[in-house]
């Protein structure tokens, strides 16, 4: 017998618990101004996250490195003005929390209080227990980021699939574990073979959120902007899209043209 999915007004940290715990797979996507998380959230997407990505995607950087404490703020305010149910997580950007738990807990407090998100995402394990440890006591949550960290790009060199070999692959196991117990909410794993992510979902109580991490973990994320077709040059295996916006763009911004240039826009009822 199937069991009813339980309605949420608003996804809060302990929803996603909840799902997990009820076997209900968790959807997030990435949202970087109001129009577009209006009408993420409207359709019922769990969780946004206001990722670094927007580095990239807004701002044609090659990585998620050049994108500021102030400019993540920026786009997270636009976000959460829009939001009615999802659950709002912000990245810290690379530089705002590495090298000083002090320096972390004051990036977060600046994201809390001046963007109104809901919680912060941070990349790695062990190495910055002490930060996460520090924004944890302070009540704000924390989502956690492993495998590929894409802030570390230069130390791998690559956006290969990460945790293939054995030691790599126990480091992962562990800092999830970590990070389950130091107070995390949740963890997104990037790029790991699909067997190593299921393992690790099924390790911790918290939800595992994959991106190119297999369907045995608790929930799915994506890259609005690459799902909807928008970043046509993107083509990874582990992405689905749901749209050509690419294409369809293309052909009406070359329809107005085409329009304009013949004096066919505006036409008679198209004007005052």
């Amino acid at each position: 017998m199937s069991v009813a999915k339980k309605q949420y007004k608003r996804v809060t940290t302990k929803s996603l618990v909840e799902m997990k715990s009820n076997g209900e797979k968790i959807s997030m996507l990435t949202a970087y101004d109001y129009t577009m998380a209006k009408i993420v959230d409207g359709a019922g997407i769990d969780v946004i996250l206001v990722g670094d990505s927007a580095s990239n995607v807004m701002a044609g950087h090659e990585t998620t490195l050049p994108i500021t404490l102030n400019e993540m703020i920026y786009h997270a305010s636009s976000v959460v003005r829009a939001v009615h149910r999802s659950l709002v997580v912000v990245d810290l950007p690379f530089g705002s929390y590495q090298s000083d738990p002090k320096e972390a807990l004051r990036s977060a407090i600046r994201i809390m209080k001046e963007s109104g998100g809901h919680s912060v995402k941070l990349e790695g394990g062990k190495e910055i227990k002490e930060s996460i440890k520090r924004i944890l006591n302070a009540g704000i949550p924390v989502m956690g980021h492993l495998g590929l960290t894409p802030q570390s790009i230069y130390k791998f060199g690559t956006y290969t699939v990460r945790a293939k070999e054995e030691e790599e692959a126990a480091k992962l196991l562990e800092d999830a574990l970590l990070l389950e117990r130091i107070g995390c909410f949740a963890i997104v794993l990037e790029k790991v073979p699909a067997a190593l992510a299921q393992k690790v979902a099924e390790s911790i109580s918290i939800p595992v959120i994959g991106i190119g991490a297999g369907g045995g973990v608790d929930g799915q994320v994506l890259v609005t902007h690459d799902m909807l077709g928008m970043t046509h040059e993107f083509n990874p295996r582990f992405l689905r899209r749901y749209l050509d916006m690419y294409e369809g763009m293309t052909s009406a911004f070359k329809q107005y043209n085409d329009d304009v240039k013949s004096k066919d826009f505006p036409n008679e009822s198209e004007q005052y």
